[in-house]
């Protein structure tokens, strides 16, 4: 193994903002037709712009089919998913979708929380990425290199596995902590030397500028699954409604899935990118909606055993605790029985 990798200082620095913004609401079961007799704020976290839940916004998926039991959907935009956690312990958002990162470091934060499903199974969402006419050929390649991440991210996570594999250490490279809008211009003016990134940001990056991907979770056999997170509260007062939900992702996943190029299409449109771009970038997300079966739990698992042996979190977690099936088993019961 390489040495410690130190990134107890970035995860505690977030753990703290999570516990400095987390926040307590009273909790009372109530079914769907209970709900219809007030209003009721849904407040959805979403990142990106080709995503399922980017795509239900666009066409307002959740508004209409909520609207007719009084529940009102507010969407919430993020860059990453740490700041989802954020504001899930705030009670700021109640649904949002993230990497197993930013999921192990919440559950490491004592945030109240659930991962009510799996939304990939990861092996295609990170890559590390180098500029067009990059010396970089391979992982070995790094050493002594800049590499820009947004810390506490999926793709955070996937880089230090990624070095590991390498029997590279962050005493090899020099991290530069990044958001994807500002990464992308530093890989293209050679601030970095490079990126790991998710989708859709990757692809971007091969198609417009010539930049070359490196290494991938799937070149690597990096099961890394992304959860669809659900406030505790909120699954508890509103559990009904929460199954609704599920099945309402469900629905634009299917879509998303039986008209891609169509879909395709319409995002080109909306977010003026070429059709090509979008279809590559669908193609490599795969988007899923299941519930965490052995094969996700046991790679989750996995991740945060690897974060707590490099030092990335303080202590070992059983990340089972925070995994829930109920919802979308019942969801997709629901929608097969339909």
């Amino acid at each position: 193994m390489p040495k410690k990798i130190k990134l107890i200082y970035v995860f505690t620095l977030f753990i703290f903002l999570l516990l400095l913004s987390a926040c307590s609401s009273p909790s009372n079961k109530e079914s769907l037709s209970e709900a219809s007799t007030k209003e009721i704020v849904m407040n959805i976290g979403v990142q990106g712009k080709t995503g399922i839940l980017p795509y239900a916004r666009e066409k307002k998926y959740f508004e209409k089919a909520f609207e007719k039991v009084g529940v009102k959907i507010k969407w919430n935009e993020f860059t990453s998913g740490p700041p989802h956690f954020e504001a899930l312990a705030s009670g700021r958002i109640d649904f949002g979708v993230v990497g197993g990162t930013p999921v192990i470091a919440g559950q490491s934060g004592n945030v109240d929380f659930k991962a009510i499903a799996v939304t990939s199974d990861g092996k295609k969402g990170n890559s590390i990425i180098v500029p067009k006419g990059s010396a970089i050929k391979k992982l070995a390649d790094l050493k002594d290199k800049k590499i820009g991440v947004a810390k506490g991210s999926s793709a955070y996570n996937f880089l230090y596995m990624a070095l590991d594999r390498a029997s590279l250490s962050d005493h090899d490279i020099e991290i530069i902590q990044l958001q994807p809008d500002e990464a992308r211009p530093a890989l293209d003016n050679g601030s970095i030397d490079a990126w790991s990134i998710w989708e859709p940001y990757a692809t971007t990056a091969v198609f417009q500028t010539g930049a070359k991907v490196l290494v991938t979770g799937e070149d690597l056999n990096i099961n890394a699954p992304s959860f669809l997170i659900a406030r505790t509260k909120f699954t508890e007062e509103h559990p009904d409604l929460t199954v609704q939900f599920l099945k309402i992702y469900e629905q634009v996943r299917q879509h998303f899935d039986e008209n891609i190029e169509e879909v395709s299409k319409e995002i080109s449109e909306t977010q003026k990118v070429e059709v090509k771009i979008i279809q590559s970038v669908l193609d490599n997300s795969e988007a899923i909606l299941s519930s965490t079966t052995e094969e996700f739990a046991k790679a989750h698992q996995e991740q945060a055993d690897f974060l707590y042996s490099v030092g990335g979190i303080e202590k070992q977690l059983k990340t089972s605790k925070i995994i829930e099936n109920k919802f979308v088993d019942q969801a997709l019961r629901e929608i097969k029985e339909e």
